[in-house]
């Protein structure tokens, strides 16, 4: 029998770590989760001296993204701008929605049942004047002509987003002067909006939403809060929609979007304030409350109110910021790793 040495022995110990650790470094790359590509960014329009708080949908095959136009983050000329495109390459206008006595805020845009593009915004009344807000809503066939604006919900509640879940419209208003509260609202119309829930959840400043229905009517809402706590909250519930379960993401999320893959997967959308504000993406899992980051959009300073669509297997994501000096509003599309 061959003996080792003192210095064969060491050798053989030191290869023998050497390919533990080769092996143990392949198994954590193995392990590691594919990532996320940002296959190409692109700022879409800068024309107005601050654009911002966009939304996105396709419309009978086109691409339509939604935003305001003003002089200033907040200032009481804003409008709301139609941006139309066939490829989601050339963009040009196809309206834009003014008042003579709102500074008009937040456009979100949808797709009634009956087929029409419908434009919802809230408006900041030029003072003085017998309330704070009023949201409105406006209906268009082709997204150049629209519908005079009809107001919806409650003075001082701000309807964040109008979502559909079938053939009723659901949205989330945020109480915009003190006591601060939320409220959920619901339309069989599409114009006359009905309280479903006059206090939606009962701690802290909520106000921003993003809502999702099931086909089977389950509902899911990430809604923004500020102040203590500035934490992110999941809302649950299922019809009628009158009862509510609420767990915190541990994290802000402002201006959040979210939507569903085809695969099952569902992506939220927001701004991420940690070491400065950035739009990110991040994975929901919705049974444990938790969000993980999937990418930080090329963004910064005032940025975020994304809008998402998931197109030719490509997540498409408008969003705004001011990373390169002028606030103005821009395209990415996202490749997701397969699930």
């Amino acid at each position: 029998m061959t003996k080792l040495n003192s210095l064969g022995r060491f050798g053989l110990c030191v290869a023998f770590v050497a390919i533990f650790q080769c092996n143990s470094t392949q198994q954590v790359k193995a392990a590691e989760p594919a990532k996320a590509t940002l296959i190409e960014v692109k700022k879409i329009w800068d024309k107005a001296p601050h654009n911002a708080f966009t939304d996105l949908i396709r419309f009978k095959g086109e691409w339509y993204c939604v935003f305001r136009e003003g002089k200033a983050h907040v200032s009481p000329d804003g409008a709301l701008r139609i941006l139309k495109s066939s490829d989601g390459k050339c963009w040009e206008s196809a309206a834009l929605v003014t008042s003579d006595k709102d500074d008009l805020r937040d456009a979100k845009i949808s797709i009634s049942p009956e087929g029409k593009l419908v434009l919802a915004g809230a408006g900041a009344l030029h003072q003085p004047a017998n309330a704070k807000h009023q949201t409105y809503i406006w209906y268009s066939d082709d997204g150049a002509n629209w519908s005079e604006a009809i107001p919806i919900g409650d003075p001082n509640y701000w309807i964040w987003r109008v979502v559909w879940n079938g053939k009723t419209a659901y949205g989330i208003g945020y109480k915009t002067v003190n006591p601060r509260g939320t409220r959920l609202y619901k339309s069989e119309d599409g114009k006359t909006f009905q309280t479903v829930v006059p206090e939606l959840e009962p701690s802290g400043y909520a106000n921003e939403t993003a809502i999702h229905f099931e086909p089977d009517g389950a509902a899911l809402c990430v809604i923004r809060r500020d102040g203590k706590p500035n934490d992110a909250l999941l809302g649950k519930s299922s019809k009628p929609y009158t009862k509510w379960t609420w767990t915190s993401l541990g994290m802000y999320v402002g201006g959040p979007q979210m939507i569903k893959l085809p695969d099952g997967r569902y992506v939220v959308a927001g701004r991420d304030l940690k070491g400065g504000a950035k739009t990110k993406l991040w994975w929901l899992d919705p049974q444990k409350a938790e969000l993980t980051e999937i990418i930080a959009l090329p963004s910064g300073g005032d940025t975020s109110y994304p809008g998402l669509v998931y197109h030719n297997d490509e997540l498409w994501v408008s969003y705004y910021s001011s990373h390169e000096g002028k606030t103005s509003i821009y395209m990415a599309r996202v490749k997701l790793p397969k699930k």
